[in-house]
């Protein structure tokens, strides 16, 4: 596929595949492992599934990390379920059904798969007896985020987003396609997902997601949620990294127009993973924010 977009295209690809999410851990004997005796492991029946989630911290303010794309709470959001201050929050990471834990079922796309993963997440934190929560939004999370946050108005406080976009364009088609085959995957982030997964259902999971996330090209100005932007009420902080090279800045720059009140955060050196890569400017962005 890179071969065939161009030697600027190919080489953007490359950088894309080998950056995809660096810093991955591989899973331990249970899912709290990684992090110690002061975070816990539980599932929670919610909407006819079991999801999975990882809880530390004691703080009022209850705060729920979003992952990305085949992502969970403890491969997407190390170093805030370990740093983010336990004083102030009691962080919640969850997974998604179908990804990580949070199996089975099987993860699937339809058309609503981002509005089902917005209520599974509300009715996992009600269900959790948050009165109200923030919600931390990676990727496909931060996308999740925004729907919340617009469906659910008087139970979200506040939102961080990061790599999220609203609608697809051409050239996101193009970047998917370009992830689609995982064994064109770098090793380094290959490997970690193969371990938590099984090489087979990663792979066609990924697959299957590319084939979900271009079902919004097709729709009215391929919106994924473009429609919801104006009925966001909390007040929500957008970052961005300048070298995402999945997420170009166009979609940053929609969603801060779009937003009512947004900030626009712009990271210089971020990539895709930033909260990852600058796990410390970014958990101290985001704490100074959310209080």
């Amino acid at each position: 596929m890179a071969a065939a977009l161009g030697s600027r295209a190919a080489r953007r690809m490359r950088h894309l595949l080998s950056a995809l999410k660096p810093g991955i851990q591989i899973p331990r004997a249970g899912p709290a492992a990684a992090f110690g005796s002061s975070v816990t492991s539980a599932k929670a029946a919610v909407n006819g599934v079991h999801l999975h989630y990882l809880r530390t911290g004691g703080g009022e303010h209850a705060v729920l990390l979003l992952p990305g794309m085949l992502g969970s709470g403890e491969t997407d959001f190390g170093p805030q379920i370990e740093n983010l201050n336990k004083k102030l929050f009691t962080v919640v990471a969850w997974d998604p059904r179908g990804y990580g834990h949070s199996r089975p079922p099987d993860r699937d796309f339809p058309v609503d798969f981002f509005e089902r993963d917005a209520k599974d997440a509300i009715d996992l934190m009600k269900t959790l007896k948050f009165k109200k929560v923030s919600l931390l939004g990676w990727s496909d999370g931060g996308i999740t985020a925004l729907i919340a946050a617009a469906r659910y108005p008087s139970y979200v406080s506040k939102m961080v987003i990061w790599g999220a976009n609203a609608y697809v364009t051409e050239q996101d088609t193009e970047i998917y396609q370009g992830i689609r085959d995982v064994s064109k995957w770098s090793e380094k982030t290959r490997k970690p997902l193969e371990a938590l997964y099984g090489f087979d259902y990663f792979a066609r999971t990924c697959e299957k997601w590319v084939d979900g996330i271009e079902q919004f090209k097709h729709l009215p100005d391929g919106s994924i949620c473009r429609d919801l932007l104006p009925l966001v009420q909390c007040p929500t902080l957008i970052v961005h990294g300048e070298k995402d090279p999945l997420v170009p800045r166009f979609h940053a720059d929609f969603l801060h127009r779009h937003v009512r009140g947004s900030r626009l955060h712009l990271m210089p050196e971020g990539k895709h993973n930033l909260h990852l890569r600058f796990a410390d400017e970014f958990n101290k962005l985001a704490e100074g924010f959310l209080q």
